[in-house]
């Protein structure tokens, strides 16, 4: 498993994790996101940059993705292959 981004923000209204990535990721994507209490796998089913919907988000990118569990500051994601 690749590390891929870490999350900086969360949004637990929303359910969105706001993240930085040191790696490409895009729309389909399977990440994992591990931290201290956080530990699940999910499909990514959408991608926005500065509220706009993208297919794919590039390494330096900062990216709102949809989340299916709580997440914190500090949580890494990766990629699962």
């Amino acid at each position: 498993m690749q590390e891929i981004g870490e999350i900086f923000q969360y949004y637990g209204k929303i359910g969105v994790a706001a993240i930085r990535l040191n790696k490409s990721l895009k729309a389909g994507d399977k990440i994992k996101i591990r931290g201290n209490t956080t530990d699940f796998e999910q499909e990514v089913k959408s991608i926005q940059i500065e509220h706009t919907k993208v297919k794919e988000a590039k390494k330096g990118d900062e990216i709102g993705v949809k989340v299916d569990d709580k997440v914190r500051r500090g949580d890494k994601i990766y990629l699962v292959e």
